[in-house]
């Protein structure tokens, strides 16, 4: 999925969107990889109660890991609900995991999931290779969306 895409068709959905990684991070590449779940995870999902905000994935003996990504729990599971904050696989081909994965050991380099949403039915994550921003950087690109938001209002004016 390229980067700003939505999800089409109808079993399509953006579930989950982590914003302030945009905010925080420059990303520098992306990639769309499965994620292996449990059943009252996927029924959480369906209803969108899932947060992205302090999750990062992580190698561990040449697979991937979401962490710190929390799926609340599904109430009508009862007895066989899940953990919400339990560490999850990222389903990639070795080749991914060599090329894209092992980019994130470069220094200041971190794996952080962007977008989670459903493509034609099973659950999908958006994974960025982000480096992070100074607070300048922040600013400044705060300043630079700020002008163009000014451009836009005194072009719409015009019209």
């Amino acid at each position: 999925m390229k980067k700003g895409a939505a999800a089409t068709g109808p079993n399509d959905k953006v579930i989950s969107q982590n914003r302030k990684a945009r905010h925080n991070y420059t990303v520098l590449d992306t990639l769309e990889c499965g994620i292996v779940l449990v059943g009252s995870e996927v029924k959480s999902l369906r209803t969108g109660r899932v947060s992205l905000e302090e999750a990062y994935a992580k190698i561990k003996n040449d697979e991937v890991w979401l962490l710190g990504c929390d799926i609340a729990e599904y109430f009508e599971a009862n007895q066989f609900n899940h953990n919400p904050r339990r560490p999850r696989k990222l389903l990639m081909h070795r080749r991914e995991v060599k090329r894209f994965a092992h980019r994130a050991y470069e220094k200041g380099l971190t794996l952080v999931p962007l977008e989670m949403h459903f493509k034609r039915g099973l659950a999908k994550v958006v994974l960025g290779i982000c480096r992070g921003k100074q607070q300048h950087d922040k600013r400044d690109a705060m300043k630079r969306a700020e002008a163009q938001r000014d451009i836009q209002r005194q072009l719409h004016r015009r019209r």
